[in-house]
């Protein structure tokens, strides 16, 4: 176990480091979004409690119109123990119920902006389908998981509670949902996508994954969150403990791939060679070559290891591993519309 913890440490220690030598560039779905560490001012020790037998006092608070069919939703979490906001894309004719789609972001997730929106091309795709779209704000390094504890620099992360308890049911009478709902994420998104999936098997007919890695309790896994945690000042121990901590395990995709049967997946991944994206119209570019294919990579390793697992489980699975790529939002805006038929299907509007 000695030598497993010095392993970790080694590659948490390198992961971090090109981290900050990368910016908003590392570990990162967005080159030019990233943003500071949140300092929520909490001393608490642990997150609110939440009632596992009553049924949740989350409500919404409050709903603003900011773009064209685009509301910005807040929603008052008790799993959280603040006031949560999310953005809700509408279609544009409504009057049936529809399935809900739920966008995570990655690593650097703001609080006013979803990269899926802005840099993904979420709304101009979606104009026309007939599926409301929430966009998740905020949760930097936070894995939309449940914490532990609640973190001195990240706050109470108890985002598996409100993504899976607390919003459906609000958005799903709010906003005609049928109660058909899927996932997809890009870098730490798609490592979340996977894991809610893998959890919450009945809520969850559709996922793309794109760019993740998937073995959060294997040594590349745990050293690349512990990574991504750091690079925003969180202590790593207040998501799921020490490393030798069960809720690491309890939480690898790839261990638990047998719950994905029967969905509908989508992963996709890069090479990490600079492609079509990577030249010099691109201004970040340079920091997509030195960074984000080395990033790239890494997640293809991850990529190719649940896809063989889910290969030897049985369970279909739309893979696209391309031959380049690095690890920027480029390359994913790309893969949305990629990606849609798959989800589609599985959300029965295919």
């Amino acid at each position: 176990m000695d030598r497993r913890r010095r392993v970790r440490r080694r590659l948490a220690g390198a992961l971090a480091s090109a981290a900050l030598f990368a910016g908003a560039a590392v570990l990162s779905p967005s080159l030019a979004l990233a943003q500071p560490p949140v300092d929520s001012g909490s001393n608490e020790e642990s997150p609110p409690a939440v009632d596992p037998v009553h049924p949740m006092h989350a409500a919404i608070s409050h709903v603003e119109n900011v773009g064209d069919r685009l509301l910005r939703v807040s929603v008052v979490s008790p799993a959280m123990g603040r006031v949560v906001d999310v953005q809700v894309l509408v279609p544009a004719d409504r009057g049936t119920p529809r399935p809900t789609l739920y966008m995570l972001d990655g690593r650097s997730a703001a609080p006013d902006v979803n990269n899926w929106a802005v840099k993904g091309g979420a709304l101009n795709f979606f104009a026309d389908k007939y599926v409301n779209v929430v966009f998740t704000l905020g949760g930097p390094a936070s894995y939309y998981t449940d914490w532990l504890h609640a973190d001195p620099k990240l706050g109470t992360n108890r985002w598996e509670t409100f993504l899976t308890r607390e919003l459906p049911p609000l958005l799903d009478a709010r906003f005609e949902g049928n109660g058909m709902n899927g996932l997809t994420g890009v870098s730490m998104g798609a490592e979340a996508a996977m894991m809610l999936a893998v959890r919450h098997p009945d809520l969850y007919r559709a996922i793309g994954a794109h760019s993740g890695c998937y073995a959060m309790s294997s040594d590349f896994g745990q050293a690349q969150a512990r990574a991504v945690i750091g690079t925003f000042g969180g202590d790593p121990d207040n998501m799921f403990g020490p490393s030798d901590n069960p809720q690491w395990a309890e939480h690898d995709v790839v261990n638990h791939a047998e719950a994905l049967r029967g969905k509908a997946i989508y992963l996709s991944s890069g090479s990490g060679i600079p492609g079509e994206h990577d030249g010099p119209g691109n201004p970040d570019a340079r920091s997509a070559i030195l960074f984000g294919g080395p990033l790239e990579a890494g997640a293809d390793m991850c990529t190719r290891q649940l896809s063989d697992r889910l290969g030897q489980l049985g369970i279909p699975a739309v893979v696209d591993r391309r031959l380049t790529g690095t690890h920027s939002w480029p390359y994913w805006a790309d893969e949305l519309p990629r990606s849609w038929q798959t989800l589609a299907d599985g959300l029965g509007i295919g």
